[in-house]
């Protein structure tokens, strides 16, 4: 049953997501400014710190695997999420092998994945032609106000999800692997 947890955990999260955007002022979403949530990569992120083993992958397997969700449930064109998570992940997971899991190191990660994800989606689709303002104003009125908003939400899961994390990679990976 423990096993369960992180997948509903992301389940719920992505689903919150898109509750969160619906109820945004309409000043935050279609006009000059953007929130986007990455509240699934940021749980992804704590998933690399804190579940994670040197040698265990979990958190890249959940990010190939919900990047697919969220690309088939919120956009047009599947891959984008999928590839953006998985590939901020990877980078994630290499990072946190020379740095220290806490509350600090947690919000730099989890800012340099949303500005992987992020920016490698935009890139995507300014490519294909969907996205067409420049990268000025991608910057000003999209990205910054994305990192803004999801320090906060960040902040929020790390104080919530870690000791549960750690509590759950200390019985199940910790556990398994010193047989």
């Amino acid at each position: 049953m423990k096993k369960l947890y992180l997948p509903l955990i992301l389940l719920l999260i992505v689903s919150l997501e898109g509750v969160a955007t619906a109820m945004l002022p309409k000043q935050f979403i279609g006009g000059d400014t953007w929130l986007i949530p990455h509240w699934t990569l940021l749980f992804l992120v704590l998933i690399a710190m804190l579940y994670d083993l040197d040698n265990s992958y979990y958190s890249l397997l959940y990010a190939l695997i919900f990047g697919l969700l969220k690309d088939i449930v919120y956009t047009d064109i599947l891959g984008v999420y999928m590839f953006t998570y998985g590939f901020s992940i990877y980078l994630i997971l290499e990072l946190r092998r020379v740095l220290h899991g806490n509350i600090f190191v947690a919000a730099l990660l989890g800012l340099l994945s949303i500005v992987f994800a992020d920016v490698i989606g935009y890139l995507i689709y300014h490519v294909i032609g969907i996205a067409p303002m420049d990268f000025v104003a991608y910057l000003l009125h999209r990205l910054l106000p994305t990192l803004g908003a999801n320090l906060i939400m960040l902040v929020i899961l790390y104080l919530i999800f870690q000791k549960p994390l750690q509590k759950w990679s200390d019985s199940q990976l910790r556990r398994t692997t010193s047989l």
